[in-house]
């Protein structure tokens, strides 16, 4: 494509129209129960019905981040906006799919991801959204980008704000690469682990330690610094 500035304007603002219309759907069971209530509740005094109005937005608030998140999986699933590992060209079916499924987590990530940090739920949406996450994985962070490229083993444990990705933009090219965590490891609070890293089971990456791309982490192993090197274990 010769000149790819009026398609990325396209489709930006179509992005702008998806995230429009999945914020808009997802607010609608907030203010059916919110006008529901407020039409009940008109022969009760003022007080009643602020209190519990204010009652009804607080959940309607909750409400609408769960609707927020159960549309994009669906999207996810009704469009078959599955990834693929390989190399593409950013204006490609592929590149498109990548930008549509990460643009419809970020608002979910703005909105309300903070609120499913370390409850189950937020582990649920990932594999939802095409992660492979085994059991009892704890995820202290909204960090994680591509997640069809991301396998996580049990009883792993993500720290604050870690973040873990599966592409990079290199000579103009779009990568995806697999990412691969093993059981009964800990990540700890802001690290980043780049595309293509394979991390042993029971390895440990140190807080705010940074694993380049393609890095292997052997099994029980701990990594610290950045970029990211063995370092023997304490005994």
């Amino acid at each position: 494509m010769k000149n790819p500035i009026p398609a990325q304007y396209a489709f930006t603002f179509t992005l702008y129209l998806l995230g429009s219309c999945l914020l808009a759907l997802a607010l609608v069971p907030a203010f059916l129960i919110l006008f529901g209530l407020w039409e009940a509740l008109a022969p009760e005094s003022t007080l009643t019905r602020a209190v519990v109005v204010a009652v009804s937005l607080g959940s309607g608030y909750f409400i609408f981040g769960l609707t927020l998140a159960a549309e994009t999986v669906i999207l996810r699933y009704l469009l078959g906006l599955k990834l693929s590992e390989g190399e593409f060209v950013f204006f490609s079916a592929q590149g498109f799919k990548w930008a549509f499924v990460n643009a419809m987590m970020l608002i979910v990530n703005l909105t309300f991801m903070d609120f499913m940090r370390l409850t189950p739920l937020l582990p649920m949406y990932y594999r939802l959204m095409g992660a492979k996450i085994g059991k009892r994985v704890q995820i202290n962070t909204k960090g994680l980008a591509d997640v069809s490229m991301i396998e996580i083993g049990d009883d792993t444990v993500l720290g604050g704000d870690a973040v873990v990705l599966g592409h990079l933009a290199e000579g103009g090219k779009l990568k995806l690469r697999k990412t691969r965590i093993g059981c009964n490891v800990t990540v700890g609070l802001g690290s980043v682990v780049m595309p293509g890293c394979q991390i042993g089971d029971g390895a440990m990456i140190a807080a705010r330690s940074v694993l380049l791309k393609g890095t292997l982490v052997p099994p029980r192993a701990l990594f610290a610094g950045m970029p990211a090197k063995e370092i023997p274990r304490s005994s």
